[in-house]
């Protein structure tokens, strides 16, 4: 067993399998239908979560893990052999979530060696962080090598973004009623990415559906020209929403390696049914 534990949290949205495989430790938001409090990826799953979205009568709201469920995990991942936790997270600017990992290794200070990761980042734009950590870990890799190597990752991948309707961003806050009006009036397809500091930016704005994934790609160009790249496309509940996108990049790139990840219900409450993403990093 590695000296090193990877802790994350569930908007990372990597797959259950990968998870378990490479034994990330996750510890889940919550998403809440009224009073019905749902944890992300373990009470709910992303199908059931997009079915009950479009039966609720109201949007649900989501909230950050307390100090306590990361003192647990960080106490009993700790104990056994003394191994170092790196916990890796969805950026600060969105949520409570890294703030409850700070205060939380504050109380276990004294009995666990626990390293926090600020990812500015979120879904699969860390959670491929997560996953290239934990890889690194199962190699033996020390707790300085793979911070290191997380950090290059970080500088080096891109995300990119599409929401299907504007409604989830202006409830959110994250658009006004007027600019969503008018953007749905004409068909507008904002392309989103995320700041260095971990904010969510529209790169662009364009209409319909198809010219929206031809800029996707010719952004991606600018980013990598022809530098070979690994994709991971995220979807929320059709895995064949991606295709048309995967069609066009493969073509496009030197392309080494194709995964999907499917967006989880918090990430899901706050951009909406039918988003889909695209997670580049070089090879």
């Amino acid at each position: 067993m590695s000296q090193v534990r990877i802790v994350t949290d569930s908007t990372s949205d990597i797959p259950a399998e990968l998870r378990e495989a490479l034994g990330i430790e996750m510890v889940p938001l919550k998403v809440l239908f009224g009073s019905e409090s749902l944890r992300d990826a373990v009470d709910i799953t992303a199908d059931t979560f997009y079915d009950k979205l479009a039966q609720s009568p109201a949007l649900p709201t989501t909230s950050q893990p307390s100090p306590a469920e990361f003192v647990e995990v960080y106490r009993r991942l700790s104990e056994p052999d003394g191994a170092s936790i790196l916990s890796i997270h969805l950026s600060s600017a969105f949520s409570g979530t890294y703030q409850s990992a700070q205060i939380a290794r504050t109380m276990v200070e004294d009995s666990a060696d626990v390293t926090l990761i600020d990812t500015k980042s979120a879904s699969y734009g860390f959670g491929l962080l997560v996953v290239a950590a934990a890889e690194a870990a199962r190699q033996g890799k020390s707790k300085e090598e793979i911070v290191q190597l997380v950090e290059e990752l970080r500088q080096r991948k891109q995300v990119y973004f599409m929401v299907d309707t504007l409604e989830y961003l202006q409830k959110g806050g994250r658009i006004g009623k007027a600019a969503a009006l008018v953007g749905s009036l004409l068909n507008i397809k904002p392309i989103l990415s995320i700041s260095e500091e971990g904010l969510v930016y529209s790169v662009d704005k364009v209409r319909g559906t198809k010219k929206a994934l031809s800029r996707i790609g010719e952004l991606l160009k600018q980013d990598f020209a022809d530098t070979p790249v690994h994709l991971v496309f995220g979807y929320t509940k059709n895995k064949s929403d991606v295709s048309e996108l995967q069609a066009q990049l493969e073509a496009a790139f030197q392309v080494k390696s194709v995964s999907y990840t499917q967006i989880g219900s918090v990430v899901g409450a706050h951009v909406g049914p039918g988003t889909i993403a695209v997670f580049a990093y070089p090879a």
